[in-house]
């Protein structure tokens, strides 16, 4: 099976192929000159990070670039690559969890995101590392999730709780809560529900929710994941804001990396939201979601070695 570096490699082949080939194409032998300050920009615009990441960015290697005089072109993308990540920094595993039991996740995000498959990619993960996980289908809106999550919960090898559709969602979030703590579990991950064509009630569903678990245990949820769509790019960060202003989001999720040249919009979540990426979905199978790491995930859309 790949280790994570060959997943994340291999999961961002096309932005690679649309970043950093490109700069490489277009910088590698060259000596520096400031003509290619526009063709940098313009590389970087089209793998949609976004006009104020691509400022924020150029503005703080051009300031490195005045100062070191670099004769290399390559030595002016080492440069940028840094700058990459620490602007994508992040402190901490993703996978810890908090001192008391059970810690609580909430996973939110809007359907067709890959939230219920990150739900269950999650509990695998976490019953692999020896943690006792149980998942709340609190999606009672849509009438197959609760089934579509039983499938990932017998996927995962992990117990389910659930009230089938229609049943009051924050019920359920509560009922899982107390189960869990009973059964003496490590780890509660709550699916709720993410369509956003009636906005206004789901979201005020989704606020109770996030309450509610908060009666049911001090402290929770202690995590809130949101899922975006890689593929979208910069119209996820949109749905994201409709999302902050609901929920105290703690952490994203960027799905469907694999599938899209737009890798590099996790500059732009970082820059714009002002909130990590934790976590990185690169494929369908149980392994793919990789705890999010800025100096492999840099080097996966750039290539080459940021220590040369």
């Amino acid at each position: 099976m790949p280790g994570l570096w060959e997943r994340l490699r291999g999961g961002l082949t096309r932005t690679r192929q649309g970043l950093g080939d490109r700069i490489r194409g277009v910088f590698a032998g060259r000596q520096w000159s400031d003509d290619l300050w526009e063709s940098l920009e313009e590389i970087l615009y089209e793998a949609d990070l976004g006009v104020d990441t691509v400022n924020f960015l150029l503005e703080r290697t051009r300031a490195e670039v005045w100062n070191q005089r670099p004769r290399k072109a390559e030595a002016v993308v080492e440069l940028l690559k840094r700058h990459m990540v620490e602007l994508v920094r992040m402190n901490g595993d993703p996978r810890s969890l908090a001192d008391h039991r059970p810690t609580v996740w909430m996973v939110v995000g809007v359907n067709g995101t890959g939230k219920t498959t990150t739900v269950g990619k999650m509990a695998y993960q976490m019953r692999e590392r020896g943690f006792k996980v149980v998942l709340g289908a609190a999606d009672t809106f849509r009438a197959a999730a609760q089934e579509q999550l039983s499938v990932w919960a017998s996927r995962a090898g992990v117990e389910i709780i659930g009230q089938g559709y229609g049943a009051d969602a924050a019920a359920v979030a509560f009922d899982t809560i107390r189960a869990a703590s009973a059964r003496q579990a490590d780890l509660v991950i709550i699916d709720t529900a993410g369509r956003l064509h009636n906005k206004s009630q789901l979201m005020q569903e989704l606020a109770k929710v996030h309450r509610v678990t908060g009666r049911a245990l001090a402290g929770a949820p202690h995590q809130v994941w949101l899922v975006l769509d890689a593929t979208t790019g910069q119209n996820g960060l949109l749905q994201a804001q409709v999302f902050l202003e609901t929920v105290q989001v703690t952490g994203i999720v960027l799905t469907k990396l694999d599938g899209t040249a737009k890798g590099g919009v996790a500059l732009a979540i970082a820059r714009q939201l002002a909130i990590p990426v934790c976590w990185m979905g690169v494929g369908e199978g149980l392994d793919d979601l990789i705890p999010f790491d800025p100096e492999a995930y840099v080097e996966a859309i750039l290539g080459g070695d940021l220590n040369a």
